[in-house]
């Protein structure tokens, strides 16, 4: 809970009981303050996980891209991402999230060398990982 609103919440209380309606303000206060655990707060972060069907690829050829994905809606469409540079470009490779939170895509990529990916979506972005085009 953060402070500004801890502040605004026991001036209220204060005033109540200051007014005489103690019963009224302590009756009102356990709907006052939201019920949000740490542990609450904490898994409902998004987040995405991905990873390649292989580490190395000839130009061109076909691999998979997948991962599940954690406190996003099923059906939110999750993006490819290739670092270009200092710069991280959205590629043509898109899926929407299944009922068991998974996806996988199918990729190919024409760019030779060490190849920078990660997944966006739904407000989460996941891990870096690197394919090695030939």
């Amino acid at each position: 809970m953060n402070r500004a609103y801890r502040l605004a919440l026991t001036g209220a209380l204060g005033a109540a009981l200051v007014a005489g309606g103690a019963s009224a303000a302590f009756a009102a206060a356990p709907s006052a303050v939201p019920s949000t655990s740490p542990s609450a707060a904490i898994s409902a972060r998004p987040a995405l996980t991905a990873q390649a069907s292989t580490t190395t690829v000839n130009a061109w050829q076909e691999f998979r891209v997948s991962g599940k994905a954690t406190a996003i809606k099923a059906g939110t469409k999750v993006t490819l991402q290739q670092k270009q540079g200092s710069k991280w470009v959205s590629l043509p490779a898109t899926v929407a999230v299944d009922k068991s939170s998974a996806y996988s895509m199918r990729v190919k990529l024409g760019i030779k060398g060490k190849n920078s990916l990660r997944v966006t979506g739904g407000q989460a972005t996941s891990p870096e990982f690197t394919v090695t085009v030939r």
